[in-house]
């Protein structure tokens, strides 16, 4: 017989589920917020999304420190690795796209 927990813990993850797994354990495991997934896409070994991220909060909140991090997930949902690939204060313009994309 089948317990009924193991075939809901097997069904695929929807897009919103993986996202919402991805931000809980990144500020789990930082300590900081993550405010929103700015890139998110499949790969060969799971998932693979950009969160950004509140580093440092300041006054006025325009100069607080932001940060972009490159989550990697597996198929399940579980983090497998993350890195911070980019640091900006939230009032300035993101810098790659002026260089005329």
């Amino acid at each position: 017989m089948t317990n009924s927990s193991n075939t809901s813990s097997n069904k695929p993850k929807s897009s919103m589920d993986i996202m919402r797994a991805a931000r809980e354990q990144l500020a789990e495991l930082t300590g900081m917020t993550a405010e929103t997934v700015s890139s998110f896409e499949r790969n060969d070994s799971g998932w693979a999304l950009e969160v950004e991220v509140l580093e440092l909060t300041r006054v006025p909140d325009t100069m607080s420190l932001l940060a972009t991090y490159r989550v990697e997930l597996d198929e399940q949902g579980e983090l497998t690795g993350y890195r911070r690939v980019r640091r900006y204060e939230r009032g300035r313009a993101d810098a790659r796209r002026s260089e005329g994309r």
